[in-house]
């Protein structure tokens, strides 16, 4: 029997699985970039103020390490500027997750060995996630040109900007390939990946900021750093600028060799191992681990640090670029653009209210992967274990609430801190920003309590469906909330979030009532998923 028997089989599975998935993640990272380019091409519509925005840019080095540079001072050279480096970290999120999700979950969950027990080649799992991540992002660069190109920027540009993104997307998919070998089990390994992408982060990061500013001022040659980067090789494509299509080669051959690397690891292991030891826990668990609350603070603890290192980087860099907001959005178009998503008010108090709501609509993706963590540990946890002791189904419930509640808080916490930190630096006034940015940030904790509460609902009242409901609601937050007013939504579509009824902070003074009324619909949601969980079935592999 050949290695690769039944790839075809185990791939078309693999889609199966995915077919919502997939296409969501497929959609919105090619309106991303797309509603990027559309903004920037409607903010900045002469080349003065394109060329002036792209020396901006270039001069700031906290913006160069965050974005990156601007390839030119074309409407398509800032829109690679202002989002092909995010677009390419969640490309790379994408991979991690659906290679993770098709291999080592498969083997930590047995699927795999009842897979191998029938008529399937050593290899055949491993390359059906690959090739499926491999059709992704292939679909992905394609469209993703085509939607570029839409928005009326230059066609050329816009396919190396699908293939920077396609690149990326197949060089993290081998790292993740290779992460799945050495860990054993799902959260190690997208663990293991999420380090790596961070660390070329960092090092795309650290390129751009010591790098070389051009002659006409709006552009940057990185440093050597960068040049050890996948996301760096991505950005040196360099899209709408002078345009070249080699670094692709080096994202290609780094695909080549992790993907060539976790194949003959997966050789020398056994199925549900991993080429790394499993760390020893403790001969006795600590007192805390006695209480419900207690195990589900200990399982959540690794996520939980993982956003506060994530947001902190984000509020460090909004906060760095603060006292650069008058040359950024100089121009009178731009100036209205950041109003519209800050309210009115000073320029640099609607940025911070901007930027602030979007990252706390961001904050609550963590409270919804948190209680998420009910239904994982219902179908394959330890849930029907811990209420076959003395623990009660609200208690068990409300110890996850509580630990996603206090998690939110520390997120929120760290996110004004690192903010406040950042500007108060920058502007010389280290007490004024403090205070006003952490009461900016901790006040998104009220609506993010009216996602909770929905999430726990619809885990009480309709399990199947926990998933898919609480990440509507947060898409729906997310895209509605923040830019409804941008995309001209009528008032009852954008009051459907409760972002939208939260006070425009710090540029518009802090009122209680809706705080008080958000939280109480929290608490009424709350409340009906604890009835409802008391009384169904538990539900296991659904």
């Amino acid at each position: 029997m050949s290695g690769l028997t039944a790839t075809g089989v185990l791939t078309r599975l693999a889609l199966r699985r995915d077919r919502i998935r997939l296409p969501v993640w497929l959609l919105a990272l090619t309106a991303l970039p797309a509603s990027i380019a559309d903004s920037i091409t409607g903010l900045y519509d002469t080349p003065a103020d394109r060329l002036e925005n792209a020396q901006v840019r270039a001069d700031n080095v906290v913006t160069r390490a965050f974005t990156g540079p601007a390839p030119g001072s074309s409407s398509g050279a800032l829109s690679v500027s202002e989002g092909l480096v995010f677009t390419c970290v969640l490309v790379a999120l994408m991979n991690i997750l659906l290679v993770v999700r098709h291999t080592r979950q498969n083997e930590e969950l047995g699927r795999s060995e009842l897979v191998g027990s029938a008529a399937v080649g050593r290899h055949a799992g491993l390359t059906a996630a690959l090739l499926v991540a491999a059709l992704a992002n292939v679909l992905l660069a394609a469209f993703s040109a085509l939607a570029l190109a839409g928005t009326g920027l230059p066609a050329a540009g816009s396919v190396l900007t699908g293939a920077a993104l396609g690149g990326v997307g197949l060089a993290f998919a081998g790292i993740a390939a290779v992460a799945a070998q050495l860990t054993d089990g799902a959260r190690a390994a997208s663990g293991l990946a999420a380090i790596v992408l961070a660390g070329t982060f960092l090092l795309r990061a650290a390129g751009d900021a010591f790098g070389t500013t051009g002659p006409d001022g709006s552009t940057v040659d990185p440093a050597w750093p960068s040049w050890t980067s996948p996301l760096g090789w991505g950005q040196q494509l360099r899209p709408y600028g002078d345009g070249r299509l080699w670094p692709l080669a080096l994202l290609l051959v780094f695909a080549l060799i992790t993907t060539s690397l976790a194949v003959w690891l997966s050789v020398h292991r056994d199925v549900g191992t991993g080429m790394l030891p499993a760390r020893r826990g403790a001969l006795r668990a600590r007192p805390a681990m006695l209480r419900p609350l207690g195990l589900v603070w200990r399982l959540q603890r690794g996520v939980l640090l993982g956003w506060m290192a994530g947001i902190a980087v984000f509020g460090a860099v909004f906060g760095g670029i603060g006292d650069q907001v008058e040359d950024l959005f100089g121009s009178e178009k731009s100036a209205d653009f950041v109003r519209d998503l800050g309210g009115e008010g000073s320029l640099v108090d609607a940025y911070f209210a901007g930027m602030t709501g979007l990252l706390g609509v961001i904050v609550a993706g963590f409270a919804v992967q948190a209680l998420l963590r009910l239904r994982t540990d219902e179908e394959n946890g330890p849930t029907e274990a811990v209420l076959a002791t003395a623990v009660s189904r609200p208690h068990w419930l409300l110890a996850h609430a509580v630990a996603a509640v206090l998690g939110t808080v520390l997120v929120l916490a760290v996110l004004g801190l690192s903010t406040g930190l950042a500007y108060g630096a920058v502007s010389h006034d280290m007490s004024g920003a403090l205070s006003d940015l952490l009461k900016t940030t901790l006040a998104q904790l009220a609506p993010t309590l009216v996602l909770a509460g929905l999430a726990l609902a619809v885990f009480g009242l309709l399990p199947r469906l926990t998933a898919a409901l609480a990440w509507a609601a947060f898409t729906v937050c997310l895209v509605i909330g923040q830019f409804g007013a941008l995309l001209e939504l009528p008032d009852t579509l954008i009051d459907i979030s409760p972002y939208s009824h939260l006070p425009d902070l710090p540029a518009e003074p802090l009122t209680v009532m809706p705080l008080l009324a958000m939280t109480a619909l929290a608490a009424a949601l709350a409340t009906a998923g604890v009835l409802g969980f008391r009384r169904r079935d538990l539900a296991s592999g659904g």
